[in-house]
């Protein structure tokens, strides 16, 4: 392997695929990361002070944040500009930034942030100061939690996995309390700083070298205490109600699939942001149509006649009535493949085919007249029998084995 330095891209003879790797005559080209500079990812000058660094990551941080901003990249921007602030809001770490770059800090031992929860512990006075976490003073006062997740059980009809549709449903949840806007007291009541944990939330406990921290009592880790409560929560922030929601099920969902309602789940407590919502799918059997994957299949009868001489028969599909060649011949077993009129697949706009499995009916009761003629095609098929049978070698080829519909999903 051949490594150019000082570039962001790594030459090899190697005949290893991988998805970072991109293809180049015989020779295959890894790209690598490439961080950004660190005032660039801030949007400042190299000029800028503390509180102009300050400024600029909390405009960034409160844009970011992964409770605020749900879309795809918004996480690693949020981890991108907080690696950005560790470094130059420390001016040991930024003079060596500004000399010697990121490969600087990493002979020093910085590699930024493993996760949202690193920063979180690493910057919890900050977020205090953005958020309004711990207005009581208290730099220790315990972060909040994302609430718990919820589930719901949906079911839907075949067609309506076929088609997709729009369901509303009602769950029950905890929901910040409107009277008191979460607060837990009313609105011309003025919180104290609970004495017990002097605005902490946490009380501390020392045996030996150790020190235990547990959720203050007095104020449930609140940090702040009050001598009235809001009567419509009764001091929780939180009261239940019935919230609809409109599920969108797309078309091709199958039975066991989930879906995601983000911040749908329970509130963790007042202020708190909500878990989410899962939406567990239940597809009802349909009377005539079965399953496999993207593929729909049904069985169809016919009779002796149509089987020997062929027919044209109007079958039952997802999509109404279709029309089948039905050549002459068939045996049981035999399918016939209508293609795209199977099951979608989730968000594409492929389909799965529709599979039509014979199966020759025999007749319980027949008329007098019928009766007559199958005895004389017995008659027939006897003496042709006994023909075939003096000249055996005619009839020795062996028989093709019959496609089962399942041989069609694997």
């Amino acid at each position: 392997m051949i490594i150019s330095m000082g570039v962001n891209y790594v030459i090899s003879t190697s005949r290893t695929r991988d998805k970072h790797f991109e293809q180049s005559g015989s020779l295959l080209i890894l790209r690598l990361p490439v961080k950004r500079c660190y005032y660039e990812v801030l949007g400042i000058e190299r000029q800028a002070d503390h509180a102009t660094i300050k400024a600029a990551y909390r405009r960034l941080a409160l844009k970011y944040h992964p409770d605020r901003n749900s879309e795809k990249d918004a996480e690693e921007k949020f981890k991108e500009a907080s690696e950005a602030y560790e470094v130059l809001a420390d001016a040991q770490k930024r003079a060596t930034y500004d000399q010697f770059g990121h490969q600087g800090l990493n002979q020093q031992g910085f590699s930024g942030f493993s996760g949202t929860g690193d920063i979180f512990s690493h910057f919890s006075d900050i977020f205090e100061d953005f958020f309004g976490f711990g207005r009581s003073g208290s730099r220790g006062a315990q972060r909040r939690a994302p609430g718990q997740d919820t589930r719901y059980d949906l079911e839907i009809t075949f067609m309506e996995a076929y088609q997709g549709i729009e369901k509303e449903i009602k769950i029950p949840k905890k929901e910040t309390c409107l009277a008191c806007e979460g607060q837990g007291y009313p609105k011309d009541v003025t919180p104290e700083t609970c004495e017990h944990c002097q605005g902490t939330g946490q009380l501390y406990h020392s045996q030996g070298f150790f020190t235990i921290s547990s959720t203050c009592g007095a104020c449930r880790g609140q940090g702040k205490t009050v001598d009235k409560h809001c009567e419509e929560c009764h001091g929780h922030g939180l009261t239940k109600t019935e919230k609809k929601l409109k599920v969108k099920i797309p078309a091709g969902v199958d039975d066991g699939m989930q879906l995601v309602l983000r911040g749908e789940g329970e509130v963790s407590s007042p202020g708190g942001y909500s878990g989410d919502l899962y939406v567990f799918l239940h597809v009802e059997k349909h009377p005539q149509f079965q399953r496999e994957d993207q593929t729909i299949f049904i069985q169809q009868k016919i009779s002796i006649p149509q089987a020997v001489l062929g027919a044209e028969l109007e079958v039952e599909t997802p999509e109404g009535q279709q029309s089948i060649t039905i050549k002459a011949g068939a045996q049981t077993g035999d399918v016939i493949k209508i293609k795209g009129l199977g099951m979608p697949r989730v968000n594409h706009k492929n389909r799965g085919d529709f599979l039509v499995q014979l199966f020759i009916e025999t007749p319980q009761k027949i008329s007098k007249e019928q009766r007559e003629l199958y005895e004389k095609l017995a008659s027939l098929e006897g003496s042709s029998s006994q023909k075939s049978s003096k000249n055996p070698q005619k009839n020795s080829s062996k028989k093709k084995g019959k496609k089962s519909v399942f041989s069609y999903f694997s």
